[in-house]
């Protein structure tokens, strides 16, 4: 597995938030079963930086706390039956599935983890895991689909004992 951490703010955690960013994204993939070794780019900007990519990627001209740019369609969120008919997918260099990008926004996830009175730490890996998801093809746009959602991230953060504090 491979992890591409962009850095265009400053990072003031009191943990080691690549070894964490690795820790999610493989227990996120070994709980959804991903058949394949991996490739997931994540960026960790600021408020600015964010809301200039959600502008261009969403015409939402506002800062959000994470953005997730999956590579796959699928036909159904976590079947991934599929992803070895499209060489177009794999990284020519390293076999890995080019799974997407993560976009973090560090300041948000301080506020979000003061307001929700829980860690950084949690907050982070929370968004971690929503969106691993969001790149194995899940969405919350019906309330089954965010239930199905909550549940999936409750479980991945469960495995790697990161509580609510």
């Amino acid at each position: 597995m491979t992890i591409l951490m962009e850095s265009e703010t400053e990072v003031d955690f009191d943990f080691d938030y690549e070894k964490v960013a690795k820790d999610v994204v493989n227990t996120a993939l070994d709980y959804m079963k991903f058949p394949f070794e991996t490739e997931v780019s994540i960026t960790l900007t600021d408020n600015d930086g964010i809301q200039v990519i959600n502008k261009e990627f969403r015409g939402i001209d506002s800062p959000t706390d994470v953005l997730s740019f999956p590579m796959i369609e699928y036909e159904n969120p976590g079947d991934f039956s599929k992803i070895e008919e499209d060489d177009d997918l794999f990284n020519p260099e390293t076999g890995e599935v080019i799974l997407g990008d993560i976009v973090l926004n560090i300041p948000r996830i301080h506020a979000q983890a003061e307001e929700y009175q829980h860690s950084n730490l949690r907050e982070y890996a929370f968004l971690i895991a929503h969106s691993m998801l969001h790149l194995m093809g899940f969405d919350h746009m019906t309330e089954e689909e965010a239930s199905v959602m909550e549940e999936k991230q409750r479980e991945i953060l469960n495995i790697l004992n990161i509580s609510r504090d």
